[in-house]
């Protein structure tokens, strides 16, 4: 199922084929990308040719790029594709390996790409200018069936909440206790106030015991 960005122009695209988008994508990808602090503008150059380029290939449903606000030398990219093998194509396909040539010397740490399941995905709802948290959540292998209720619920309640357009959460295919959670918030000021709901902290103090690493969460802007 397809339910992602909410940009101002990737807003337009969903509003004309979001239901023929949903019935396509049944995997999704983060890569996590890091290039040298005073690079973060020619990283971003690379990452958005590489993006426009691979958006046309089979299967790739699609692909944005965010540049974190804190830290703009970091990036993640987003990926959602037909199935795992259109994934792999794309990834041994020319624009992958074109990518790497160009990041080649700019990298300070090797890629890291995470595959996932889609968990608990929603509609997405357009709007501007809009802040994007990337987060990964890992539980104890024990815990992950609890892990996965904790994280659905969030997902539930978090919908609920002023200024939300996107609440997704994707499992790990290799790790199913490790989990992504992807928002997207109208402004800085939703983001905040969500994270102060009571839904928001019970799941957080829920969370601690269970937890496998500390709560990874990245805030982002769209690289258009």
């Amino acid at each position: 199922m397809f339910r992602l960005f909410a940009a101002a122009g990737l807003a337009m695209t969903l509003a004309g084929s979001g239901a023929a988008l949903a019935q396509k994508a049944t995997f999704y990808t983060v890569t996590y990308v890091e290039v040298g602090p005073v690079l973060a503008r020619i990283g971003s150059g690379a990452l958005q040719a590489y993006r426009n380029a691979g958006r046309k290939d089979q299967g790739a449903v699609l692909l944005e790029v965010l540049q974190r606000i804190d830290r703009p030398n970091q990036f993640a990219v987003i990926g959602v594709w037909a199935d795992r093998k259109a994934f792999e194509a794309h990834s041994a396909g020319e624009h992958a390996r074109k990518l790497n040539e160009k990041l080649a010397t700019m990298l300070a740490a090797p890629n890291d790409t995470r595959q996932h399941n889609g968990l608990s995905v929603a509609p997405a709802k357009s709007g501007k200018d809009a802040i994007f948290a990337v987060t990964h959540v890992d539980v104890i292998p024990p815990q992950k069936d609890n892990g996965v209720n904790a994280v659905e619920q969030l997902a539930d309640q978090s919908r609920k909440h002023a200024g939300n357009l996107i609440f997704d959460v994707w499992q790990q295919t290799n790790r199913p206790n490790h989990f992504t959670v992807v928002e997207a918030w109208s402004n800085r000021g939703a983001f905040d106030l969500h994270q102060m709901q009571k839904e928001t902290r019970d799941f957080r103090t829920k969370l601690g015991p269970m937890s496998g690493a500390l709560y990874d969460e990245r805030l982002y802007k769209l690289v258009k």
